[in-house]
């Protein structure tokens, strides 16, 4: 059976007057998406068009990236983890998520779930920050503040390196994901909001160790059920990471794509939605099997 077209994005304007994008799809019990820093919903256009039939899918640009609005501060996890609930309780999602993250999306699912652990039914990070000082040295070096900015600006060919550190098979870095990337970074405000997003994720020496131990000690205090996956050929955050997330998060499942880079949900798309299937029809899986 071929994969349902792809409904188009819409707009809603949150209580304190910033503009989301997000796109809706699907029926049965509610998975919010959330993607990484530099990106957007299209992430998961794979996953909505491959969950839908059996799931409501909502994906959602995180403040400032693709086409929502950005913050009038900038942009850090417990704040855009306050976006996530502030874009919930706008389009009305009331009842507990199913909540998925990539990279930064998945840092901010988790500060999500500790924050509100009673709108979460459970969490699927892929590949998310938080969990070690490690990132590729392309993140680290746009944080310094004079340089940062002269490295966003778009320039040829730019959004094809990036991709490609992204992706394992180089086959995944299609003209239509250059073209999509490349107009990423043209928008007016995409060179400060990448800037002041990293610069709060991190520093020319890694990821701040401080965000992550608040949240990870806020993680713990609420465990929801919680699966984590990684791409074994990540260039972005590497795999060795999930050792971290498997002491910090003792009750989650763990599992590891081989040979995939920074995002599963496209490169193992199939596989990626399968697994979310199996693991979400798990009753009470707190402790359960891994």
């Amino acid at each position: 059976m071929s994969a349902p077209a792809l409904e188009p994005a819409r707009h809603v304007t949150l209580a304190h007057g910033i503009r989301a994008r997000y796109r809706v799809q699907g029926s049965g019990a509610p998975v919010l998406l959330l993607h990484g820093i530099g990106c957007s919903l299209e992430d998961f256009d794979e996953q909505v068009a491959l969950l839908s039939p059996r799931y409501r899918c909502w994906a959602v640009d995180l403040a400032g990236f693709g086409g929502s609005d950005p913050l009038p501060v900038p942009g850090s996890v417990p704040r855009l983890a306050a976006f996530v609930a502030a874009f919930c309780d706008a389009v009305g999602l009331r009842e507990p998520l199913h909540v998925v993250g990539n990279s930064l999306g998945g840092a901010v699912a988790l500060q999500f779930a500790a924050d509100a652990p009673e709108r979460v039914r459970s969490l699927v990070l892929a590949d998310p920050a938080g969990f070690g000082r490690r990132v590729t040295a392309a993140l680290r070096v746009i944080t310094v503040p004079w340089l940062g900015p002269r490295l966003l600006a778009p320039r040829p060919g730019a959004s094809r390196r990036t991709l490609r550190g992204v992706f394992h098979d180089a086959a995944l870095v299609t003209a239509d994901r250059v073209e999509h990337a490349d107009a990423l970074s043209r928008r007016p405000h995409g060179v400060r909001v990448m800037h002041e997003t990293a610069r709060s994720l991190g520093t020319v020496l890694g990821v701040r160790s401080r965000w992550r131990r608040d949240l990870l000690r806020a993680a713990a205090r609420h465990p929801v059920p919680t699966l984590v996956v990684w791409g074994g050929e990540d260039r972005v955050l590497p795999v060795e990471q999930l050792d971290a997330a498997r002491t910090a998060l003792p009750h989650a499942r763990t599992h590891v794509f081989p040979g995939t880079g920074h995002m599963p949900q496209i490169e193992r798309a199939e596989e990626f939605a399968a697994l979310l299937a199996e693991f979400w029809p798990e009753p009470n899986p707190l402790g359960g099997r891994r």
